[in-house]
């Protein structure tokens, strides 16, 4: 898939995937990549640049499995820049998709 496809959605998935629950890095990446191929070093910067922009607080909690982990969580700020960006990504996939059926409609 065109990397700056995968740029634009990944904001979004990342967002998504916390409104659900609090989620570490790793995990987010797994869950990503499961559907879409992308590279964990794309998911952490994203990470700080929207914890930064007060979208996510962090937290540590301990690990069974070695170090502690950090947690991002989604803010009530986060919330609604993920449900402005969820309204702008289906009026926007609505338009690739109309343009594509009239294209492929005209071969």
């Amino acid at each position: 898939m065109n990397v700056q496809f995968k740029k634009g959605v990944l904001e979004l998935c990342v967002l998504v995937l916390l409104d659900k629950q609090d989620r570490y890095g790793y995990e987010l990446v797994q869950n990503i990549s499961n559907q879409i191929e992308i590279s964990e070093g794309s998911v952490y910067p994203l990470l700080r640049r929207l914890t930064k922009e007060g979208y996510f607080t962090t937290y540590l909690r301990e690990s069974t499995e070695g170090p502690s982990r950090k947690y991002y969580k989604l803010t009530d700020l986060g919330r609604e820049y993920l449900y402005k960006l969820v309204q702008e990504w289906k009026q926007f996939t609505k338009g690739v998709d109309q343009i594509i059926e009239e294209g492929m409609a005209h071969d």
